[in-house]
């Protein structure tokens, strides 16, 4: 019996030094030691250091893996091989990348039931992909080609414990930061998780994908120490805490960061401790400005002053447009390069003599209307207008689907990209807008299209746009992950071998090649092709 679950809210650097015998005897001792004691075959571990392609179980071993997950899960509902649980999870709306069918869904409900899933997996050679939120951009929990069993999460959403003393919260991954931001709310704790990407994601694919948002210019993102400890269940099934839950730690090197942007490639999250921020009274205001290498001179110069900035956003001329088109807002908007603010401060004295420092400095680099929320309503409003980017955009073009892609650039370096960026965009006829967490140098674009010739025009835009930042210094992917859409550049932005050193962590733990195969590690270089 089936059951139908709800869908879920270029050239390549060579490395600086080559890797000695030394190093890479060591790096395979590790990879035999390990996977010896973790796996207890002796043979299926050789075998697994010697392949260079993953081997997988037949179709029968899949039908039989099957049969014994519906035994050893004791829910009647958390196995499913429903064809529309199998489109839900293979597919997404999101991104225009590739997608494959998973063989199976489950929901596990403990770190008990994902050992189980684990170790049945292993027995069977299927390939495993953790699903969480459902909101990646690109393509990270798409099926493999041969099927496999989908984990999904979202069973285990449950806010285990709140400590308001330390400031912290110990979850389960499948709960959402804007669910956990409404619980603390909801009781009274003046303490909220800052990362904020788009709504739906959940902590356990926020972690894994080393999210940010708009607030990354005050708070940081994923990388930084927001993910204090994880309780993770490695390839082989077996459990591990990365650290306990005091604020700090000096023993050892940071194993929580492994799993930071490993996208479930090393193991799959069961629970984790995240720190909490204090809430602080905020406004919001906007000002435009002739062109973004003003504006983005303009928050530079606010940024080095040193005032309480929880968020600045640019938002391009199109988008101001768009707005004004999707006729959700409340006001009309010059059609300017626009910059966001989000002003944070203990007390309302503070957010007034950050707004008057802030207006005298955009004037001096050519904002005009600065204009500053008069209530909270209005700052809400106000928020509200940037916040609809997605459904504002499409407004520019009837019948249009979107791309939605970002990349990263050191500020000082943003005006050059977005330039570049769209004057590239006008050659090849595409509609566009442009929004950008300036304040880190991350922008992201909406690329619109009607049909599949549009759509080719999309990706050798995207493309472009990816070669352009990295050239800048800059990255594939700001805050979205790598997945199966930006696993290609991965060489020419870090360097061979720091994608070998990744690739060697990556067989160290998962030598069978299992857990989310085809994401994030680019397909090997050719040495041939390289002489």
């Amino acid at each position: 019996m089936t059951f139908v679950r709800r869908q879920s809210s270029s050239v390549p650097l060579k490395s600086p030094r080559s890797w000695s015998p030394i190093v890479i005897g060591s790096v395979a001792s590790g990879l035999i030691g390990y996977s010896l004691s973790a796996f207890w075959k002796p043979s299926l571990v050789s075998e697994a250091l010697e392949e260079t392609e993953p081997k997988y179980g037949s179709p029968k071993d899949f039908e039989q893996a099957i049969k014994e997950l519906r035994n050893l899960l004791d829910s009647d509902d958390a196995v499913s091989t429903h064809p529309d649980d199998l489109r839900i999870h293979g597919y997404s709306e999101n991104d225009y990348h590739p997608s494959a069918p998973h063989t199976v869904i489950v929901y596990p409900r403990s770190t008990e039931d994902v050992v189980k899933i684990v170790k049945t997996a292993v027995k069977y050679r299927m390939p495993l992909t953790p699903f969480s939120g459902g909101t990646s951009l690109e393509g990270s929990y798409r099926g493999s080609p041969v099927g496999g069993i989908c984990v999904d999460m979202s069973d285990m959403n449950k806010i285990i414990e709140i400590h308001e003393a330390d400031s912290d919260l110990v979850c389960q991954p499948g709960v959402g930061w804007m669910e956990i931001n409404e619980t603390l709310q909801k009781k009274g704790i003046p303490l909220f998780f800052p990362l904020d990407p788009g709504p739906g994601a959940t902590i356990g694919g926020m972690m894994s994908t080393g999210c940010s948002g708009t607030n990354a210019v005050r708070y940081g993102t994923a990388k930084g120490e927001w993910f204090l400890n994880a309780t993770v269940v490695l390839p082989s099934g077996e459990v591990i805490k990365t650290r306990q839950r005091a604020r700090k730690s000096a023993a050892g090197f940071d194993t929580t960061k492994l799993f930071i942007g490993a996208e479930g490639t090393l193991g799959i999250i069961t629970e984790v401790t995240i720190r909490l921020a204090p809430v602080l009274p905020t406004t919001v205001a906007v000002v435009h400005f002739p062109d973004v290498k003003r504006a983005t001179e303009a928050v530079i110069d606010v940024m080095n002053r040193g005032v309480g900035i929880q968020c600045v956003e640019l938002c391009d001329s199109e988008f101001m447009r768009s707005i004004n088109l999707f006729g959700a807002s409340q006001r009309k908007y010059p059609e300017q390069d626009s910059l966001f603010f989000k002003f944070q401060g203990p007390t309302s004295a503070s957010i007034a003599e950050t707004a008057k420092i802030v207006k005298e400095i955009v004037q001096k680099h050519g904002g005009t209307g600065f204009e500053l929320a008069r209530s909270e309503k209005e700052a809400h409003d106000l928020w509200a207008d940037r916040k609809n980017a997605l459904y504002s955009g499409l407004a520019l073009l009837e019948g249009s689907r979107g791309w939605s892609t970002d990349v990263c650039v050191p500020v000082s370096k943003l005006p050059q990209l977005v330039y570049e960026t769209k004057k590239d965009l006008e050659r090849l006829g595409l509609v566009s807008i442009v929004v950008g967490h300036v304040g880190d140098g991350n922008f992201h674009t909406q690329l619109l299209f009607r049909n599949d010739e549009e759509l080719e025009s999309v990706r050798e835009a995207v493309h472009r746009m990816v070669e352009r930042a990295i050239k800048l210094e800059g990255t594939c992917t700001g805050e979205h992950g790598v997945g199966i859409g930006k696993r290609e550049y991965l060489y020419e932005e870090l360097g061979e071998g720091t994608v070998e050193l990744m690739r060697s962590v990556k067989k160290t733990l998962d030598p069978l090649g299992l857990f989310n195969p085809g994401k994030l590690y680019p397909d090997r270089i050719d040495k041939k092709s390289k002489h």
